[in-house]
């Protein structure tokens, strides 16, 4: 079983505290067993979060004590001007020279910065904090575009909603495609947005009519067969292609093309992992109009073979792994499983 400590410091945001042991906690595996163990532990036995005060079961050393923790989070906390206590820093970096992997939510990044772990490190946070991180902190390259930035061991977030996608992006990382789809259904929280989505869409007034994009997302989803070209998808939605790009940008934040694909791989990855069918049939099934297509852009947006990324599912239901379980192989390892290992803005 994959550990996860979250670590909750003096005025804690509760939010941040409680997507990822939520996100986590929620993780089941095929066969019903949890995929992760959460704790949380703090510098002290009560922390302030905000209206309310939280009771820790863990000191700080049990992150050392926790040999085979797995991933460490770090939330947030309200005055991002606060000194972060030394033994937070000396448990950080002491995690992170075993190779821990550590996370950041929102301002969180504020405490992972003041350890040094993000030196030479593209990384972001809260659209709000970016330009104080970037200043304070110059040997970081802050992004504030992106909902968050994965450098392997290594990962920060945006703000608040974008803490559940770097959870759900790691339960795909550790679990695949599979298991994170069925986790963003118990958060009730769409698995499409990768780490270069826009951190925050700018909506014009609602159009008169309430026009929405969910059914006509919906009807692109039951048929990523087809061809679905950008003339076609207007043509459903009875809109030019010039307002169809305008309002997926709205929307979503992306292009329908960009949307489509993500879509697409998403449930390619579903198939390789819980499907003996075919390379060539899953390419079919997903839209690709060839297998050399489908192959190549996989490849270039997941990081590995379609090959390749069924055979680490596949080694992994008859080999447990050595930490935590988690069906990764080596060459899949340091985010490469995920769509959103390219963590451009689209």
């Amino acid at each position: 079983m994959h550990t996860v400590a979250v670590i909750a410091l003096d005025h804690v945001v509760p939010f941040d505290l409680a997507v990822p042991t939520d996100v986590f906690g929620w993780v089941r595996l095929a066969d019903g067993s949890p995929g992760y163990r959460v704790v949380v532990c703090g510098p002290a036995d009560e922390v302030s979060a905000g209206p309310f005060t939280i009771r820790v079961r863990h000191g700080l050393a049990t992150l050392a004590d926790l040999t085979e923790t797995d991933t460490i989070i770090v939330p947030g906390v309200a005055d991002d001007d606060a000194s972060v206590p030394a033994e937070v820093v000396d448990a950080l970096r002491a995690a992170a020279a075993r190779g821990t992997r550590i996370a950041s939510v929102c301002v969180g990044a504020f405490t992972l910065a003041a350890t040094g772990l993000l030196n030479g490190l593209r990384a972001t946070t809260h659209w709000l904090g970016t330009a104080e991180l970037a200043a304070r902190y110059p040997a970081i390259e802050v992004d504030p575009h992106v909902l968050y930035v994965d450098n392997g061991q290594i990962l920060t977030s945006a703000g608040a909603a974008a803490g559940l996608d770097l959870c759900l992006h790691l339960v795909r990382r550790d679990y695949g495609a599979a298991v994170a789809a069925d986790a963003a259904r118990h958060s009730v929280t769409p698995l499409e947005r990768d780490g270069g989505q826009a951190q925050f869409i700018a909506h014009e007034p609602p159009a008169p009519d309430g026009v929405s994009l969910r059914p006509l997302l919906t009807w692109m989803e039951q048929n990523l067969a087809d061809e679905l070209t950008l003339d076609r998808i207007a043509r459903h939605a009875a809109l030019s292609t010039r307002t169809l790009n305008r309002r997926f940008r709205e929307q979503t934040g992306t292009t329908p093309q960009q949307w489509l694909t993500r879509v697409r791989l998403r449930r390619a990855q579903h198939l390789l992992e819980t499907t003996a069918h075919p390379v060539e049939w899953i390419a079919a099934q997903t839209g690709f109009t060839s297998p050399s297509t489908f192959r190549e852009r996989f490849k270039r947006l997941v990081g590995v073979s379609p090959a390749a990324y069924r055979a680490s599912f596949r080694g992994a239901e008859i080999a447990s792994a050595p930490r935590g379980g988690a069906p990764v192989a080596g060459a899949l390892a340091a985010g490469a499983l995920c769509v959103s290992a390219t963590y451009t803005r689209p």
